[in-house]
């Protein structure tokens, strides 16, 4: 058996090979492919439709206002009980205290917010975003806004290109962790989250389940985007 350190680097390796399998052929058209209208996406930084859309060049990634989203309403309430302030809850997510108290006092199932449906090339922006900004605040010099460390592009196969550069990089310095490090919080410091608050192990099992579920719905993109209707009949 391995250690916790082998198990998180062989789901990550197994789930890269897989999107890298998946992501073969990807086209200009397709990564920026709107399946519904109000897709959130790429776009240039005059023609961005929310209100914190960013990126460091002339393309930015759309962001709407900030709120804790249905599937972390179990997360706040956990990280409260285990004695963090509501108010770096609230710091963490750019929201209100008033924000985080009504997460708490919610009571039966959260009710899932509705959120717009993102573009091949939001969701791989999103996550070379969450990798290059990971690094910096890990690995790096933990000083540089992760928002302004990744200037996307508009055309995929450079896009591509550049995603597993940051990726393969960041997977490279997770192989050089050691168990002491696994087991300190704070290790990461990423700023948007709860990295400092957590142990690294958590960090990066989070990094895994963020890379997987983006890549599974990215997959799911693709498959629609072969089987949408001909336009010409």
């Amino acid at each position: 058996m391995g250690g916790r350190l082998e198990l998180l680097l062989d789901q990550f390796d197994h789930a890269r090979e897989l999107a890298r399998v998946r992501l073969t052929g990807l086209g200009d058209e397709e990564y920026r492919w709107e399946p519904v209208p109000g897709c959130w996406s790429l776009r240039r930084r005059g023609e961005a439709v929310t209100p914190r859309a960013f990126g460091p060049g002339e393309w930015v990634l759309d962001l709407g206002a900030p709120d804790i989203p249905a599937g972390e309403y179990a997360e706040v309430a956990r990280q409260v009980a285990s004695g963090m302030p509501v108010a770096k809850i609230a710091d963490d997510w750019s929201v209100s205290v008033e924000r985080v108290e009504e997460v708490l006092a919610h009571t039966g199932p959260p009710r899932p917010a509705a959120t717009a449906v993102t573009t091949i090339a939001w969701r791989l922006g999103h996550l070379h975003s969450n990798f290059a900004g990971g690094w910096e605040w890990t690995f790096g010099e933990r000083r540089r806004d992760p928002r302004l460390l990744v200037d996307f592009h508009p055309r995929a196969a450079p896009a591509l290109d550049r995603f597993w550069e940051t990726v393969d990089r960041w997977r490279d310095s997770v192989a050089t962790v050691t168990d002491e490090q696994l087991d300190t919080v704070g290790f990461s410091q990423y700023p948007y989250g709860s990295d400092s608050d957590d142990l690294f192990a958590e960090v990066l099992s989070g990094t895994n389940l963020e890379f997987i579920h983006h890549m599974a719905e990215i997959a799911l993109l693709r498959d629609l985007w072969r089987a949408r209707p001909d336009p010409a009949g």
